[in-house]
């Protein structure tokens, strides 16, 4: 009896390895490694934290080669399943989360507390682009409706916890999804006109601390050492590295604890004030080639669902950024956004690991004919 030949392993796992984009992956390597420097430099009185990110670091690979490693086809498979679990979740935060700061916005797990909320970020667009693609050729109004309120059920439960940063960031992901679906421009401005008519209604239903988050955007001064503190010590920060910055390890703002969150939401402007303009250049320029990288895959994806989730994720990256950046320089509310690839954190790491993942996976089958 003949034994069964045994396969070579390398080439088995040359295959495995293979799903990873490489252009795609040098850039978040690189945007990885300013990160975790800038991140030593924040939180070099905090013991451990550079260890933490990069077991973050690793856990996101894992997830993002997992995913890559998964057929669009099989992608869609999943998106009604996980739509629902996580409308499913948000009820249930709703109904019996746990409440920290006002917010409740945590399920208790019991070995750790789970934000539900997160989930979205990727479910929403994966659902959305599901939905065009089984009517693909026939959308209509009614299909941009029912879109709408696809989009709306999530927002709204994020948004009642009160989490606005999360509610805003699933907003948008699922708004790009609905207009790269072919959403006409007289419909956007006719919805930009609704939105600016309906601001009088939103501002009488938002949260006190929302409202003074705005009013701190126009006139930080106002409340200097309170709610207006964040603004002001971040934009002190990011112009006071000036051209060339101040030198790694040399930020002021940051070691005197004047930045607030600065490993985390403010982390632009501990790298602002060490590396300066040149510094911000470059990051931007990493950035830009994420944005574009991610935009090239769009554009060659087989199919209508792979183009809308593929672009989708790409302006999901770029609204992380923008948003990020103007809130930390003072041109944008503070609403809570990491700065991809760089903040400390592992939710939102592994939330961007999915979505690269997603990208690598439709850039290895855009040759594949798909149903």
């Amino acid at each position: 009896m003949r034994l069964a030949e045994r396969r070579p392993i390398w080439p088995m796992v040359k295959q495995r390895l293979a799903v990873f984009d490489g252009p795609l992956v040098l850039i978040m390597g690189l945007l990885l490694s300013v990160g975790l420097v800038t991140l030593y430099s924040a939180g070099i009185d905090l013991p451990g934290i550079v260890e933490n990110q990069v077991r973050n670091i690793l856990v996101a690979i894992v997830v993002m080669w997992l995913t890559a490693n998964v057929k669009p086809q099989t992608l869609m498979r999943f998106a009604v399943p996980v739509y629902s679990m996580g409308i499913v979740l948000l009820i249930a935060v709703a109904l019996f989360g746990t409440v920290k700061l006002g917010a409740r916005r945590w399920l208790n797990l019991g070995v750790a507390n789970f934000q539900p909320s997160e989930i979205m970020k990727i479910a929403m667009p994966l659902m959305l682009a599901w939905f065009f693609q089984k009517r693909e050729g026939l959308i209509h109004w009614r299909e941009f409706t029912v879109a709408a309120l696809l989009l709306a059920v999530p927002v709204g439960l994020i948004a009642k916890q009160p989490d606005l940063g999360t509610a805003l960031l699933v907003l948008a992901a699922g708004f790009y999804i609905i207009f790269l679906a072919g959403l006409s421009w007289r419909v956007l401005i006719g919805l930009a006109v609704a939105v600016a008519a309906s601001l009088p209604v939103v501002w009488s239903v938002l949260h006190p601390y929302q409202r003074e988050r705005i009013m701190m955007l126009i006139d930080p001064s106002s409340d200097p050492l309170g709610k207006g503190f964040h603004i002001i010590q971040s934009t002190i920060a990011v112009g006071s590295g000036g051209i060339t910055g101040k030198g790694w390890l040399q930020g002021t703002q940051a070691h005197l604890e004047f930045i607030p969150e600065r490993t985390t939401d403010f982390i632009f402007a501990v790298f602002s004030e060490e590396f300066g303009l040149i510094g911000n250049i470059v990051l931007m320029i990493l950035y830009l080639f994420l944005i574009g990288r991610g935009l090239v895959i769009a554009a060659n994806a087989p199919t209508f669902f792979t183009r809308l989730l593929a672009g989708a994720i790409t302006m999901i990256f770029f609204t992380y950024a923008f948003v990020n950046m103007g809130m930390v320089s003072g041109i944008l509310p503070v609403v809570g956004v990491p700065l991809p690839f760089m903040s400390y954190g592992g939710t939102s790491l592994l939330t961007l690991g999915l979505g690269a993942g997603m990208l690598m996976s439709i850039q290895k089958n855009r040759k594949l004919v798909q149903s």
